[in-house]
């Protein structure tokens, strides 16, 4: 059976059909707070395709970034009276225990924004001298006028793309803005804020411009799969692209995935609400394996609400899994289960067949393996 996945920009389950090496850049964490169950959702999610595409013998080459340059981490850094490096350091640390607690799979890489402001003087450059860009104020924005097919991701009408860049660190009232909806690539640092040197003037990066660079250092101009969470969408992702065709001329994303948010006491959840549960937390209290379950237990492109009972639902099923009485084996449960996987990645599909084979008394082990979880 051909993988399908539903694809953003073409609005609709299509089949996934990449060379036997595939390359995967899924947008991380900017590191100024914990892993909430948000972000989990959202790499568990990838965590599972990977898993399924090494399993159809793919070699994966996923490369997830640290966003250690940007507004909010320099905020928090400033609320704390801490250099912005030092918060970062300690969250990223922090989230790669979580990841690690919850059994997700090693990336290719996870460069830092930091790490990469030759590379993205240099993409600038190139954005630049193909002219999609001007000077104006001492920065460097992005001419959306000048890319037509901006907003084809998302198929969001100006309006609303002008409402979430507002909402979302758009500055779309910048008055050395042409178009409301041309975004910043380079700017002038705030007093308390980095600053690197650059022929438009010291300052910092802009934040779409940083994963654009580092796909491209990591992985070249076209990737298969581009993902994060929905709220990516616009404007972060649909600026990722149009910067990334401008400066190279060649496609950038061959198929977008994104994952719905996770709410809370009917809110999505948000450092900015508070409205969280935190991974490292939540990981005393329970087997991360049922961590992983509650989650897969709803389908990535589904919005659903966390509650308290979803935890003791998990464990329980983890319970029920493990007690292998019988080393009876379905033959063909794990061609189901691959199946249900390959059917835009309906873990809940696949998790309703396991728990079935397992209420028959037969051993699971192979199947609850392509998440992740572990039965020993």
């Amino acid at each position: 059976m051909t993988m399908r996945l539903y694809d953003t920009a073409r609005q609709a389950v299509v089949p996934f059909e990449p060379d036997q090496r595939v390359l995967m850049y899924t947008c991380g964490i900017t590191p100024y707070d914990a892993t909430h169950l948000g972000h989990a959702s959202t790499f568990l999610a990838y965590d599972v395709l990977q898993r399924r595409l090494i399993d159809l013998g793919h070699e994966v080459r996923c490369v997830r970034n640290v966003t250690d340059v940007d507004d909010p981490l320099f905020a928090k850094a400033r609320e704390l009276g801490v250099h912005y490096l030092d918060l970062a350091a300690g969250e990223e640390a922090r989230f790669e225990r979580d990841m690690d607690a919850l059994n997700a799979l090693p990336t290719y890489s996870s460069p830092r924004a930091s790490s990469a402001i030759p590379d993205i003087r240099g993409f600038i450059g190139m954005v630049l001298d193909r002219g999609f860009a001007y000077e104006s104020g001492g920065s460097v924005y992005f001419d959306v006028s000048k890319f037509p097919e901006f907003g084809s991701i998302s198929h969001y009408s100006r309006d609303h793309m002008i409402e979430l860049a507002r909402q979302r660190g758009g500055a779309v009232d910048d008055p050395a803005k042409r178009d409301p909806l041309d975004f910043v690539l380079w700017q002038p640092s705030a007093p308390d804020e980095p600053a690197w040197e650059a022929m438009w003037g010291a300052g910092r990066p802009g934040w779409h411009i940083e994963c654009s660079a580092l796909a491209l250092r990591e992985l070249g101009e076209t990737i298969d799969l581009h993902g994060g969470g929905s709220d990516l969408i616009f404007p972060h992702h649909e600026c990722e692209r149009a910067q990334s065709e401008a400066a190279t001329g060649a496609p950038f994303v061959k198929h977008w995935m994104h994952v719905a948010m996770v709410y809370m006491d009917g809110e999505k959840m948000s450092k900015s609400l508070g409205n969280l549960v935190f991974v490292d937390a939540l990981r005393k209290e329970w087997d991360p394996r049922a961590i992983r379950l509650a989650v897969h237990a709803h389908h990535y492109r589904v919005e659903w609400e966390w509650t308290d009972a979803l935890m003791p639902e998990a464990t329980d099923r983890l319970a029920r899994w493990m007690d292998r009485a019988s080393t009876t084996v379905d033959d063909g449960l794990l061609t189901a289960v691959r199946g249900r996987l390959d059917d835009d990645l309906d873990t809940p599909g696949a998790i309703e067949l396991i728990d079935e084979a397992a209420g028959r008394g037969y051993d699971v082990q192979a199947a609850a393996s392509l998440f992740g979880v572990t039965l020993h």
